[in-house]
């Protein structure tokens, strides 16, 4: 920082400001020397700072002493948005700034009569008369001009805000879709409650009077009760008639957890014993909270309740919570019924069933079942519901293909010689890929070539579109390369090879270069050449 020119540091500090501070730690000496750098940069001299310092000051104002907010331009408030949090100083200066009413948000434009929204003139058209507005002459418009800066807004401001201002504001939160953060409408509502909530010693429900309004149907389906009512209040303030009598409209209200769990403990409280049945079917999202021993006490009697309680679009339950919740209604005499089944199976409860609970469907309730799916079923569940599938529709008339199509559902659970049966049918039963896909793998890999082929039908060549799936690679290692070219003749690849004719000897291998010397070549002299002794002058010829 020391190293930035000052012709141009105007221009890198008000970059700078625009980044991410929160990369430099709060109170951090890199953040301290970027902010004194800033404001020697620009001739800062005393808290008092100007629109023009303020732009280029951006969100290093949020450093900033809180005296400086009500000593500088009221453009300081859109500084201040920028702030991820304020201390309480902060909020004060904040509050009292806004309190002064001399900022964008006390002066606003006269509005003609019988216009809702704010006044946009033509540019030839003579401004109107602006008027003085203090915080309870702000409307829905006002607040959400403010931004985050409205959670920031202490008792004092707050207590002048029309009512019919803050419910709206409520319904503009909760109607904000968030794809990213589905749950940050309502967190902000709960912080904008939070902020409005008064500042009162803690009150003992049943020893003091409500301090509020007392919460009536007409409130629960007019008002947004997180917004008007504390956690503290809404116990105090609403009555058990109230909530037994209005429990389902109460739980479609966007209620923060802390609610949730206010309204659970106030049932609990109701009925000790355990929940009444009429009560049950009024819970929603509500019953996902209760334990295993809890839903023990539950009076579950009819098939009504039951698929009330397993509704997927209230929420998960775990595996423990179904299997205890069914165990429960068993345990009250309730039966397993088609329509209950078939529920159950379209939305995937059936594979929550214990061995014992799938035992109690009956084959009458096998034969009525229709199309279910079993796909998230372990491979004993899919055994177990196979055979009893199976002894249901034994007594089954008429050709194999209708046989198929009722057992086509379980066939996930069959064995290897009752695939081979429905693969010799007479009548081709052309079983899709999904079905085969979804066999008991085991079983699939005993099939063989043939079997695969009657089985699939004109859905044969759907075969080799699938040949990167486990099962189907699995399945073709184990068969004849030849045979799968022969007689599935569909470009499967990955069989095993053909081993060679038993009495042949395989082909003698071919000499290799290091076994041949240049004398064993056939038909060629010998290349290696004789060696000879250096020739020696004689003594005659030297002169």
């Amino acid at each position: 920082l020391a190293k930035v020119d000052s012709g141009t540091c105007g221009d890198f500090y008000a970059r700078a400001s625009r980044g991410n501070l929160e990369l430099l730690p709060k109170g951090s000496s890199q953040r301290k020397e970027l902010l004194r750098g800033a404001l020697s940069c620009l001739g800062v001299r005393s808290r008092q700072l100007s629109p023009e310092q303020l732009r280029s000051l951006g969100a290093l104002v949020c450093d900033m002493e809180p005296e400086t907010i009500p000593a500088s331009a009221p453009a300081v408030l859109e500084n201040l948005k920028l702030c991820p949090v304020l201390t309480g100083a902060q909020e004060d200066a904040l509050n009292a700034v806004l309190l002064g009413g001399d900022t964008a948000y006390g002066w606003v434009r006269r509005r003609p009569e019988g216009l809702g929204g704010r006044w946009n003139p033509p540019a030839s058209h003579p401004s109107p008369p602006l008027a003085h507005r203090d915080p309870s002459s702000w409307d829905l418009w006002t607040l959400q001009s403010l931004g985050p800066l409205v959670l920031a807004l202490n008792q004092t401001t707050l207590s002048l805000v029309a009512q019919e201002a803050r419910e709206a504001l409520g319904r503009s939160i909760t109607a904000t879709p968030s794809p990213q953060a589905p749950s940050k409408p309502l967190r902000l509502l709960g912080d904008f409650a939070a902020a409005l909530a008064p500042s009162h010693p803690r009150l003992k429900r049943g020893t003091e009077r409500c301090p509020s309004t007392p919460i009536t149907a007409n409130t629960i389906s007019n008002t947004f009760i997180i917004v008007d009512y504390t956690t503290e209040e809404f116990n105090l303030c609403l009555s058990n008639e109230v909530l037994k009598a209005n429990l389902r409209a109460l739980l479609d209200q966007p209620f923060s957890s802390d609610y949730i769990r206010l309204i659970k403990s106030r049932m609990d409280q109701m009925y000790p014993s355990g929940m009444p049945e009429e009560q049950l079917q009024l819970l929603g999202p509500l019953s996902r909270l209760y334990s295993v021993e809890e839903i023990s006490k539950w009076q579950v009697t009819s098939n009504d309740t039951l698929w009330i309680l397993l509704n997927p679009s209230d929420g998960r339950w775990s595996f423990a919570q179904v299997q205890r919740l069914i165990r429960r209604y068993l345990e009250l005499g309730g039966t397993l019924t088609v329509p209950l089944i078939q529920k159950m199976g379209v939305g995937t409860q059936l594979c929550r069933l214990e061995e014992k609970q799938l035992q109690q469907i009956s084959p009458e309730a096998i034969r009525t079942l229709g199309k279910l799916d079993i796909s998230s079923c372990s491979q004993a569940q899919k055994d177990q519901l196979y055979r009893a599938a199976r002894k249901a529709f034994a007594g089954q008339t008429g050709p194999p293909r209708a046989y198929y199509c009722h057992i086509q559902p379980f066939l996930g659970g069959a064995p290897v010689q009752d695939l081979k049966e429905l693969a010799e049918a007479e009548d081709a039963i052309d079983m899709d890929m999904a079905t085969f896909l979804a066999l008991n793998p085991k079983e699939l890999q005993k099939l063989s070539i043939r079997d695969v082929k009657k089985l699939l039908g004109v859905n044969l060549p759907q075969l080799k579109k699938a040949e990167k799936s486990p099962v189907v690679m699995g399945w073709v290692k184990k068969q004849s390369q030849r045979e799968l070219d022969c007689i599935l003749g569909i470009g499967l690849q990955g069989g095993m090879a053909e081993p060679s004719p038993p009495g042949t000897s395989p082909p003698p291998e071919p000499p290799t270069l290091a076994g041949i010397t240049p004398s064993s070549a056939v038909g060629l002299p010998d290349a290696t050449p004789t060696p000879t002794k250096p020739s020696v002058p004689s003594l005659s010829s030297v002169p």
